[in-house]
């Protein structure tokens, strides 16, 4: 199994954001604590600040990967074509955010990807990316 984590903006400097919110560890150290925890598990982990080297990457994903983890950062809330490229890609994929959405600014509460996934996870920062794969084998393995 190969499952594709795509992260967009400003994830990349994850470890120097508000800890209580994102919580403590950088890309790096989720991308290790993922590699452990699902050890029988193919990883490629892509992170971008570009919107279109985003919609890219998940536009190659169909014939090589059986699931994405996305976590759009602030695209989550504006980018109408990360959702169609979503949209278009028929292999499960889960929006995760590391912060609790539902207890933040307004504008963060509107989801224009997530419509486009599986499903979502919210609020459990790093453990957020360990849910979504969990999940991702349940569908893949129909027992979801």
């Amino acid at each position: 199994m190969k499952i594709l984590i795509i992260n967009g903006p400003n994830l990349n400097r994850l470890s120097q954001r508000n800890k209580n919110l994102y919580g403590k560890l950088s890309l790096k150290k989720i991308e290790q604590m993922l590699r452990k925890e699902f050890p029988k598990i193919k990883f490629e982990l892509f992170q971008s600040n570009h919107e279109g080297e985003i919609i890219d990457k998940i536009q190659s994903t169909e014939n090589e990967f059986n699931g994405i983890v996305i976590n759009p950062g602030g695209y989550a809330h504006t980018s109408v074509a990360i959702r169609d490229a979503l949209e278009i890609i028929r292999i499960p994929k889960i929006e995760v955010h590391l912060s609790h959405l539902a207890k933040r600014e307004t504008f963060r509460t509107q989801l224009i990807t997530a419509a486009a996934c599986d499903g979502y996870i919210a609020g459990f920062k790093e453990y957020s990316y360990i849910a979504a794969v969990y999940l991702i084998q349940k569908i893949i393995r129909g027992k979801f």
